[in-house]
């Protein structure tokens, strides 16, 4: 044992730079948090648990969930609809993913917003029947409905070609497996395919997960009183602007955290039995 040579540990000056830069960084940024007044930490913790804060933290949560949902049930439509045989159904669903994907959210927002201007009243016309319905476009696309509906389509789009990617990323040989052993193209997507998939479509959902979450602060444009739109009423009335807008953002980081902790989760669920 005489023989062996001691080991000696890399040296990584490079890191222990870094290491120091970070550090300096780091006490000026907290000396600024504490030391500045303007940051105004006690009005920041008067209103963070307020009434009208949390309303409207309500009113996001409820709209990410909502707009995700018709993200997600339309997304998949949209997704088979794109690997179809049928051509038709090919063609609708690439029309519609290059319109929502190729206007900007807020313009797509404005539009439902202003629907009013475009058909004052709604109805439902069919071949040889009278129209049914005929009512004003404003009773039924509500400021929420509009914000509803603006944020689901437009995300269908986006979580149609995630889901595409995932069940195109499965190897042709498992379809053709379960077609030699009988199974329906139907069962083969539900029991052989999409399981496969879902770990390659669970990541980029759960980041578009905390995208829509903070998207929403853009419905504040129809006057919706989700998170951003209930602290600027406040702030427009107090002129505390900044310590309002440091409360928005610690809610929203607060709940990326906990869609980070459950991304992670369904994450290692999925990835069972994969060796990566």
């Amino acid at each position: 044992m005489k023989d062996e040579l001691p080991v000696i540990r890399r040296r990584r000056p490079g890191q222990w730079v870094l290491t120091l830069v970070v550090l300096i960084l780091a006490s000026a940024l907290i000396r600024s948090l504490i030391t500045n007044p303007r940051f105004d930490w006690g009005t920041v913790g008067a209103w963070l648990f307020s009434r009208t804060v949390l309303k409207g933290l309500l009113a996001t949560l409820e709209l990410t969930a909502a707009a995700m949902a018709i993200g997600l049930v339309l997304g998949i439509a949209l997704a088979l609809m794109r690997l179809s045989d049928n051509t038709v159904a090919r063609a609708v669903s690439w029309a519609y993913i290059w319109l929502f994907r190729g206007t900007p959210l807020l313009v797509q927002l404005l539009f439902w917003g202003f629907i009013s201007a475009l058909y004052p009243t709604l109805s439902l016309h069919l071949p040889l029947l009278p129209a049914i319905g005929n009512v004003p476009a404003n009773a039924v696309i509500t400021t929420f409905a509009a914000a509803l509906l603006g944020l689901g389509l437009n995300e269908a789009a986006y979580l149609a070609e995630i889901i595409r990617a995932g069940i195109v990323s499965v190897d042709e040989g498992q379809s053709e497996a379960a077609e030699a052993l009988g199974l329906s193209r139907a069962r083969t997507l539900r029991r052989i395919i999409l399981p496969q998939a879902m770990r390659v479509i669970i990541p980029p959902v759960g980041n578009e997960t905390i995208s829509m979450l903070k998207t929403t602060s853009l419905v504040s444009v129809l006057a919706y009183a989700e998170l951003l739109y209930s602290v600027q009423i406040v702030y427009a009335r107090t002129y505390q602007t900044i310590p309002l807008l440091i409360v928005a953002s610690i809610w929203y980081l607060a709940v990326t955290t906990l869609l980070n902790i459950g991304q992670h989760h369904l994450e290692r669920h999925f990835a069972k039995g994969s060796r990566r």
